[in-house]
């Protein structure tokens, strides 16, 4: 018996719905209503699983999202993505690596609701225009031009210099260190000047509610002993677990020049579950 082509293509269908919404439960609920109707469509109508299921997941993942917009203007603090366990292996795609990380799916917030979908369709996926416009009810030409602004946006507010995954390991493997010791002056050796650091605790967690910039009240804030410290994998990226007096933050890391410039703290335990067991995502 051929196996069901949701099932074969599940892990990009679940990469589609993440990027789309930086999130894993939600994610995982669209992957759900998406099963719900994929089991009575008519299969011998459906020339291509592959697109047919992309569109499907795309438009369920666009009525998710225009729903959350409006909550996350409520979210107490800064909100930030829901971060992912992965192995090394995903950081192989080095496209696939840079479209999920913290600080891509922190850049593609600031999208619209169809113009994060255009750009994650078209600039991860590289799925054709004619299929983007089906999945979000506009014409191609249409399409092309929200991509074209997407692009702009997104490259506007992205890392400006990409960094090799040996320098970003090694940064990161440093600034962990720091973090052990609780030394002051090895967490700004190794941090920019203009440092930020973004927190989220959603209300339910200690942290920053607004981003504290540079590196003296960065390191002032991290220069605290007594907390456990593991380098994980997150997002296909070198990141940190750090655990202290029974909690547990998620640390991930953008580096430029051999420095870090940016610090995404997670701490709000609703979007911790995926910590322990790998995440399968795919293109």
């Amino acid at each position: 018996m051929t196996e069901d082509p949701f099932v074969v293509h599940r892990s990009l269908l679940f990469t589609v719905a993440y990027e789309m919404l930086g999130s894993s439960a939600d994610a995982e609920d669209v992957l759900q209503e998406s099963w719900l109707r994929w089991a009575y469509v008519d299969r011998a109508q459906v020339r291509d699983p592959r697109a047919y299921l992309v569109r499907t997941v795309t438009r369920q993942a666009l009525n998710r999202l225009r729903t959350l917009s409006r909550s996350r203007e409520e979210y107490v603090g800064e909100w930030l993505p829901e971060p992912l366990l992965t192995s090394p292996d995903v950081a192989e795609d080095i496209e696939l690596a840079e479209n999920v990380s913290i600080a891509m799916l922190t850049v593609l917030e600031t999208l619209g609701p169809t113009e994060r979908a255009v750009f994650v369709l078209r600039e991860v996926f590289e799925v054709p225009y004619g299929e983007i416009a089906e999945a979000v009810g506009k014409s191609a030409a249409a399409v092309r031009q929200i991509a074209r602004r997407a692009r702009e946006h997104v490259a506007a507010r992205r890392p400006r210099v990409p960094v090799s995954r040996s320098e970003q390991q090694a940064v990161v493997e440093r600034f962990l260190a720091a973090l052990r010791t609780g030394r002051l002056q090895e967490l700004l050796d190794v941090m920019a000047p203009d440092v930020v650091l973004i927190a989220d605790g959603g209300g339910l967690a200690g942290a920053a509610r607004a981003p504290i910039h540079g590196a003296a009240l960065v390191a002032s804030m991290l220069a605290l002993p007594g907390r456990a410290v593991s380098a994980v994998w997150l997002n296909g990226a070198p990141a940190g677990r750090i655990e202290i007096d029974g909690r547990v933050a998620a640390v991930s890391l953008v580096v430029e020049d051999g420095k870090v410039t940016r610090i995404h703290a997670i701490a709000n335990p609703r979007k911790l579950t995926r910590l322990d067991e790998p995440a399968e995502l795919a293109r």
